[in-house]
This record gives C-alpha cells, sequence and structure tokens, in this order.
C-alpha cells in the first residue's frame, strides 16, 4: 500500500492587513508640483494634515517618522532651495511619497520549513521553527516574508499569530565585491572587454558600489553618448546591485521581517525560497536559501545566506549549468564539495557539485519524468534530507491538467547520483478543497523537516495559501528503500 500523507487541517492564510512602507514614485514634473503645493500650505495647514497621516497610520507601522524623513531625503535633491524645512513640513512631505504596500493580499504560498536558530528555554520535547513563504501582493510583485511556531510534546504543530507590523530591510551600503568572482560573472554575461576594463581601472581586490559607480562616471564622462558604453556601464552596475547585504532592526520579532525585491534583476519578485540549514565543515552553521529572481522577462537563481535571520547576504549563482528554476543546496558538502539539486530542462532532475558555492559548472541527470502524475515535469520541493537510509527528497510532478502533486525520492548518502527508490504515487495530491485558488489544482512545499519520527511537509494550496501534513519517516524509507526501516534510522540535525 503507497504511503499518503496525512493533513493537519492547519492553514497559514494570506493577511491584507500586514503592509509595509513603499516608496511612491512619480515623474519628475508631478514632483515638483506636489512639492509646490505643500510648500504652499500655512504652517497651521501643514501641522494639521501631518497629525491626520499621524492618527491613519502611525498605529499600522513601526517607526513611521523615521521612514518618513528617508523619503524626504531621497527627494530633497528635487527642492528648488536650500531654504531649511521645520521637522513637520519634512515629514509631510514625506508622505506625499510614500504609500502602503500590501505584500500578502493575492497569496501566501510555497513554504520552506526550518528549526529556529534560537532553541533556548523551549519545555523539553518542544522545537521552535521558521517557515517562510512566498507573499505575492499587488502587480503580482512576490517576497518573502516568515512566521514561526513550534512543535510541542505531543507532536503537534503550533503556530505563532503573526505581529500586525512588517517592515522591509536596510540595504547596506558597504558592500564589498570579490573583484576575481565579479569579473568571472562578466565573462558569463560577456561584458568582459576593453571597456569594461576602462571602467575598473584602479579598482582594488575588493570594491564597493559607490567606488564602482565612480568609476564608471569617470569613464563616461569621457565618452558621453556612447551607445557602446553605456551598454557596457548598464551591465556592470546591473551585476554589482545584484549583490547586496540587508539588515534588520534587532527589535523586530522574526515574523515584521520581509525580503522585498531590491535589485534590477527582482523587480517583479522573489520566488520560491528553499531555505535549508547548511553545516561546514568545522561546525560553522549558516542558514541559505536558494530563491528565483525574476524581472519580468528572465528568471534569475540567486543564493540568500544568514547566520541569525538579521543580516543577509545576497549574491547571483553564477556558471554554465545555473538556469531555470528549483535549485536546492544540500545541507552539507557531500564527498568534499558542495552539490545541490537542480533542474535546468524545465522538465528532469540533476545533480550538481561544486568547489566554489557560488560557481555550478557542471550537471549529471539522476531523474526523468516516469511515472503518469509526473509525465510533464519533474522538480524538487526542497533541499534534501539526511537519514541513515539515504537522502530523502520530496519532489513534484506534473500530470494531467497540469495538476501538481507531491512525491519522494531517496539518494545514496556517499554517492547522491545513485537512486536507491522513488516513489510511484503521490504522497500528496490537491484534495476538492485544495483546488481552487490562485492556481488551481496545485500542492507545492519548497523543503520539510523530520521530527520524532515524522516527515513534516509544509504546502501550498492552489498558490493561494499554505498548510501543513505529515508522513511516517520510516514508512516512507521502507517503500522507497523495498525494505523495514527500524526506528532509529531516520535522523536529521536539530
Amino acid at each position: 500500500m503507497p504511503v499518503k500523507a496525512t493533513r493537519t487541517g492547519i492553514v497559514i492564510p494570506p493577511d491584507p492587513t500586514r503592509v509595509l512602507f513603499r516608496p511612491f514614485e512619480m515623474g519628475t514634473t508631478r514632483t515638483l508640483k506636489i512639492i509646490a503645493r505643500v510648500g504652499s500650505m500655512s504652517d497651521d495647514e501643514a501641522r494639521h494634515k501631518l497629525d491626520e497621516v499621524i492618527r491613519e497610520f502611525g498605529g499600522r507601522h513601526h517607526k513611521l517618522d523615521r521612514f518618513l524623513l528617508q523619503r524626504f531625503e531621497q527627494i530633497r535633491p528635487q527642492l528648488l532651495t536650500d531654504e531649511p524645512l521645520e521637522n513637520t513640513r519634512k515629514l509631510l512631505l514625506g508622505a506625499y511619497f510614500t504609500m502602503e504596500y500590501s505584500l500578502e493580499s493575492a497569496a501566501l504560498f510555497n513554504p520552506s520549513m526550518i528549526w529556529h536558530p534560537d532553541q533556548t528555554n523551549v519545555p523539553p520535547g518542544y522545537k521552535r521553527f521558521i517557515i517562510s513563504l512566498r507573499a505575492t501582493g499587488e502587480g503580482h510583485v512576490s517576497s518573502i516574508t516568515f512566521r514561526m511556531g513550534y512543535i510541542d510534546e505531543e507532536s503537534d504543530i503550533v503556530l505563532r499569530k503573526p505581529s500586525r507590523y512588517v517592515t522591509a530591510p536596510e540595504i547596506v551600503p558597504n558592500h564589498r565585491f570579490n573583484r576575481a568572482q565579479f569579473e568571472r560573472k562578466l565573462y558569463e554575461l560577456r561584458l568582459e572587454n576593453s571597456i569594461q576594463e576602462k571602467m575598473m581601472v584602479g579598482l582594488g581586490d575588493e570594491f564597493s558600489l559607490p567606488e564602482l559607480e565612480g568609476q564608471i562616471k569617470r569613464v563616461l564622462a569621457q565618452f558621453r553618448y556612447n551607445a557602446e558604453y553605456d551598454t557596457i556601464a548598464g551591465g556592470l552596475l546591473a551585476l554589482a546591485k545584484s549583490n547586496y547585504e540587508i539588515d534588520f532592526d534587532e527589535d523586530q520579532s522574526l515574523d515584521e521581517r520581509c525580503i522585498f525585491p531590491t535589485s534590477p534583476n527582482e523587480t517583479n519578485g522573489i520566488e520560491d525560497a528553499r531555505f535549508v540549514q547548511f553545516t561546514e565543515e568545522d561546525g560553522t552553521i549558516t542558514y541559505y536559501a536558494t530563491y528565483t529572481a525574476y524581472n519580468g522577462r528572465v528568471t534569475f537563481p540567486q543564493l540568500l545566506a544568514t547566520q541569525n535571520f538579521l543580516h543577509f547576504s545576497v549574491s547571483t549563482l553564477n556558471g554554465a549549468e545555473v538556469a531555470n528554476k528549483g535549485m536546492a543546496l544540500f545541507p552539507r558538502k557531500v564527498n568534499g564539495k558542495y552539490a545541490m539539486i537542480s533542474r535546468q530542462d524545465g522538465e528532469n532532475i540533476y545533480l550538481m557539485y561544486s568547489d566554489d558555492l557560488y560557481f555550478w559548472q557542471t550537471k549529471e541527470l539522476i531523474l526523468k519524468p516516469t511515472y503518469s502524475w509526473e509525465f510533464v515535469q519533474l522538480g524538487n520541493c526542497g533541499s534534501p534530507i539526511e537519514t541513515d537510509a539515504g537522502w530523502l527528497v520530496l519532489s513534484h510532478g506534473v500530470g494531467p491538467m497540469r495538476k501538481y502533486a507531491i512525491g519522494a525520492f531517496l539518494l545514496d548518502l556517499n554517492d547522491p547520483s545513485k537512486v536507491i527508490g522513488r516513489t510511484t504515487e503521490p504522497i500528496l495530491s490537491p484534495e476538492e478543497n485544495e483546488r481552487e485558488g490562485y492556481v488551481p489544482n496545485v500542492v507545492y512545499s519548497c523543503g520539510g523537516v523530520i521530527n520524532n519520527g515524522k516527515l513534516i511537509i509544509p504546502y501550498a494550496m492552489a498558490d493561494y495559501a499554505s498548510s501543513f501534513a505529515t508522513v511516517n519517516v520510516n514508512e516512507l524509507l521502507a517503500e522507497l528503500t523495498g525494505k523495514k526501516i527500524e526506528e532509529s534510522t531516520a535522523v536529521q540535525p536539530a
């Protein structure tokens, strides 16, 4: 009898009340008109209007004043004079160029589950977890948002009610680029030439974005109105801005943090982060997430890295075999190399190795669509999970009527190119009440965990809301290996 997942009935719905600040951008002419209109207000009128803004929006956000002052500084260059302004007028101008954005208003889906890095003061038998989710709002722009909860001593899942507040991070301005890695990526993008060399003259082995911008500005000043120089400059800056760092305030709860699209590659969204707790050979733990950046035309595989969920680095993934969606990193090195499950051709599952986490040059085909529920395509549903029996990988298959279902396969621990077994039928398929939503007939996950003999699968329902299902690990491994699995076999580091 094929193993089937058991649904918990827990639902994580999108919450349209969770809104964050976004710049409200307008063209130069309209911006100048609005500045002039605010300037024409009397002091009493300005104070009254600002009081109204604070009454309406002050309770919906942390640190409203700080953001409004930041927006004012961003439009300050448009002011016609250097005449000092009172704080009231600055805040009011900032408010006219600020908008709220409901990041979850359309959908909250494609969850990835990991253990919380802080397990202090947890009762015996309990364990904290983090869920990352793809939040989609106005304009179909996706971002990464978080929820928290714990598994209790009865192995039940308890979700914490999320904070009302949500805030995008601060972009760290002093990010340093490794010149050798930067130039390797330029070569892949076919941007390495004599023009590029001129624009990087004088930069050291490491450099910052302002330093690069200064060099580019200097060269462009000599070659004005040269289309080729403008193209190379645009490519250099786009690459630099796709590698950045972000910081959150320590006083923000994790569920108040949102990773919102920032770079040119991300203008239309950040999709399907697959988080994994990665243990280095020296025991250091880093939380990585492979995700898809989308600019409205092309998808770009990228990588998030953090050790504390306060500071994140964002990097491009590079190399000849960095393509398509759904790359998922193994939780440790395999035979001294980084390893990745991938799907470069949109159809089959591949295994990749690399000495460099950020560059991937080779791939090996390990799985093709074989059963009727996966004839259209295969893909992973998160990073491989280590067990004594092998690397357990959740997969998704697409069948007739573009129906997505979740299965699993097992890879050899020492040689993951060897497939030990795979499910011939899905362990989770859309039920009738899960078929209707943003994208019908889809169940999908970006990564689960093992706890007390259960595989916990967070999953999206029709790309609208998210839920959880569980599977007995030993029963699943027995199906995949064709032999009985003892209770102590399935293991996963906390």
